[in-house]
């Protein structure tokens, strides 16, 4: 199978391809540098595999939720490339990639996910470990204040992932009593997507590329 993954959805711009068995990819956080950084790291990875986007089986997408300019400049790109190559779009949660990276580092079983949403706000989301140690969501994503997240039932011990709780030192202690470690898994990565992907696509999720629906899960826009 050849994937080409990419998430624009945080700070970091990601993009990997999976060919022959092999992943290369392009890593960078940067602020603001997404328009200029996501389309020579497809082309470098690409040559680099000696493919086309027209060689690919599908691409993967971070679809959020996280910046919703950051998400519309990813799904443009990989629209782009879609429409352009006859190739469909697999739609990932990019909170179900860091829960990725954080199960992939650990032994952990379950991982609760927190992304910056601004204005006082998180995007979270919880996952348990699945088969081939891939997560699982335990619900769907939600918009929370800073504080307490409802998502996380008493009584249940998680492990933090994910930017928030390292910037908001008031969200780790809200949620003390259920957080039994923070992981250094913090940002969506590309090599991470491409394993969802793959799960995805094996299951039927592919989409055409007009299809795409951004997960912004905020109705209002921010950056």
């Amino acid at each position: 199978m050849k994937l080409l993954a990419l998430d624009t959805s945080s700070l970091a711009c990601t993009v990997a391809v999976l060919y022959d068995g092999r992943v290369q990819e392009r890593h960078a956080l940067e602020a603001r540098a997404h328009t200029r950084l996501l389309v020579p790291m497809i082309r470098e990875l690409l040559s680099a595999a000696s493919l086309t986007p027209a060689d690919l089986d599908a691409i993967v997408l971070g679809n959020g939720p996280g910046s919703f300019i950051g998400i519309r400049i990813g799904a443009s790109v990989a629209q782009g490339l879609a429409y352009a190559a006859g190739v469909p779009i697999v739609p990932v949660s990019s909170l179900a990639a860091v829960a990725a990276e954080a199960l992939d580092s650990s032994e952990v079983a379950r991982v609760l996910v927190a992304q910056d949403a601004h204005m006082g706000e998180v995007y979270a989301a919880g996952f348990a470990r699945g088969e081939h140690d891939l997560p699982v969501a335990a619900g769907a994503a939600v918009l929370e204040p800073i504080g307490r997240i409802a998502l996380a039932a008493e009584g249940d011990e998680w492990h933090a992932a994910g930017e928030a709780w390292h910037r908001y030192p008031e969200l780790l202690a809200a949620n003390a009593a259920r957080i039994a470690g923070v992981l250094d898994a913090r940002w969506p990565r590309a090599r991470y997507l491409l394993a969802l992907g793959r799960r995805a696509f094996a299951a039927g999720e592919a989409i055409d590329p007009g299809a795409l629906e951004p997960a912004y899960v905020r109705e209002r826009v921010t950056a």
